[in-house]
């Protein structure tokens, strides 16, 4: 454990301009927007602010599926806030990891609730996983961002890269899996020993198969999402 006196403590922790733009790591599970205009933020993320800035929730999951997804993933599920104004803004998501993209006309999709921020620059949509299998294992919505701007998403712990080509399909856990390449499109399949070995309620036997050529980006923690009757 560290241990300061207390101007020691306020040297080693006082915030600090590192010139990365935008969006700043203070921290790998601390995310500075140096703000002047609007951006998008996971609502609840908000730790601080500095500034004028204010704050608009809009559910844009609450438009046609947010109630569905209130009943189907615990606590408030997906929703955005718009910040607006000028100064520094603070955000982190349950002390989960960081990870700023910097898209450049590229497109890529990620489960809705691992988004922490992105720029008004890029296009979003969300998408759900109709499949019952989806519906099962609580993966219901990612979300598909598309164009140039800086977008921030978090996972458990360090997140990791498989390479997906026609000759390598990579199979996935859904609880595990926190985004991929915009031009796949995943399956989902049952592993029948799987189910057989773990039970019929195991997400363990759900599994995503992605084909093609792209990328699938996963944690190595498996987000169970409780579900609700």
């Amino acid at each position: 454990m560290s241990r300061f006196d207390l101007s020691g403590f306020i040297e080693k922790t006082a915030q600090r301009e590192l010139g990365q733009g935008l969006f700043e790591l203070e921290n790998e599970r601390l995310l500075e927007i140096n703000l002047n205009g609007e951006i998008w933020t996971k609502t609840g993320s908000m730790v601080a602010y500095l500034g004028q800035i204010k704050f608009e929730r809009e559910g844009i999951l609450e438009q046609g599926f947010g109630n569905l997804l209130k009943k189907a993933v615990s606590g408030e599920g997906t929703r955005l806030t718009k910040a607006n104004g000028n100064g520094k803004l603070y955000l982190a998501d349950a002390g989960k990891k960081i990870t700023v993209l910097s898209l450049n006309n590229d497109s890529i999709f990620v489960n809705a609730n691992d988004v922490l921020a992105f720029e008004m620059s890029l296009k979003y949509e969300i998408k759900m996983l109709r499949k019952m299998a989806a519906v099962m294992s609580g993966g219901l919505f990612n979300a598909r961002f598309q164009g140039t701007g800086m977008l921030a998403l978090t996972t458990h712990y360090d997140p990791i890269t498989l390479r997906v080509t026609p000759q390598t399909p990579v199979v996935t856990d859904p609880n595990a899996t926190v985004a991929w390449s915009g031009s796949l499109v995943p399956e989902f399949k049952t592993d029948i020993s799987l189910k057989t070995f773990f039970g019929r309620g195991s997400g363990e036997s759900l599994q995503m198969v992605f084909r093609g050529d792209g990328f699938v980006v996963i944690q190595p923690y498996e987000e169970i999402y409780m579900q609700h009757g």
